[in-house]
């Protein structure tokens, strides 16, 4: 399932409901944290897993604030002990993008998955939550969770902003990745990256490549986008990646 924010760019509102997301997931597409989180809460639940959801915050880098600002869900998993997680305790996350690909137990300590060392900690910003840190070449810094459960709803009005409001990066950048076990892929506007094996990045000029990348690479087919959307997402993607080329060019 990629995490992606396409819906954004094809001007197709989305709800925080997990059963919209479901359906999405369904239909070969994906969606970011409160999609993905929320259709995977709704799956564990139904099949009988002990799931508790959070509000987190992903701190982008080091000059933003840390905190469980809102901007992102989480889910952890309780009920099965084990070696390595003797209270039974899991961070289960599928919402980071680049994030985990495997559970990890929610105890203190470093972690390896794949070409990725993570770093789970008590945080330091939310009393009785806890912090993720991020491998130094993942997307973004690290996150922040609290310990006590919430609702859904309780993600509404940021899930609001983040697909509307000019300063938000899900509308500034038309974003895909997918996390497998032994990197990440990821699009950002037509620059298509690999990070971890076979690392390289290539820029995706034609509007064909776009297309069979996110079929390729993400395994979206995108049989819900019909040409006309098609022919509007890739003049607002061209648009905006020469606005991007015009403000990193030395002129």
């Amino acid at each position: 399932m990629p995490y992606e924010c396409l819906e954004i760019w094809l001007g197709r509102a989305t709800t925080v409901e997990p059963g919209d997301s479901v359906r999405r997931i369904l239909s070969g597409r994906g969606g970011y944290c409160f999609h993905l989180n929320g259709a995977f809460s709704a799956l564990l639940l139904d099949l009988g897993y002990a799931v508790t959801r959070h509000v987190g915050g992903v701190q982008g880098n080091a000059g933003l604030p840390a905190g469980a600002t809102g901007n992102h869900l989480v889910l952890t998993v309780s009920g099965l002990p084990s070696d390595e997680s003797p209270d039974g305790e899991w961070l289960v996350d599928l919402g980071m993008g680049d994030g985990i690909y495997e559970p990890l137990p929610l105890v203190a300590g470093d972690y390896q998955q794949g070409p990725f060392r993570y770093r789970l900690s008590p945080s330091v910003v939310e009393p009785g939550g806890w912090r993720f840190d991020h491998d130094r070449r993942g997307g973004f810094l690290g996150m922040d969770f609290r310990g006590e459960s919430t609702a859904m709803s309780a993600f509404a009005a940021r899930h609001h902003e983040l697909s509307t409001s000019p300063e938000s990066g899900f509308v500034r950048v038309a974003t895909v990745q997918r996390r497998d076990a032994t990197g990440a892929d990821l699009v950002r506007g037509l620059v298509l990256t690999r990070v971890g094996d076979g690392e390289r990045q290539t820029t995706l000029e034609r509007r064909d490549d776009y297309f069979a990348a996110l079929a390729d690479v993400f395994g979206m087919t995108l049989d819900d986008v019909g040409p006309a959307e098609r022919d509007a997402l890739w003049a607002r993607l061209a648009a905006a990646h020469q606005q991007w080329l015009e403000t990193v060019s030395p002129r």
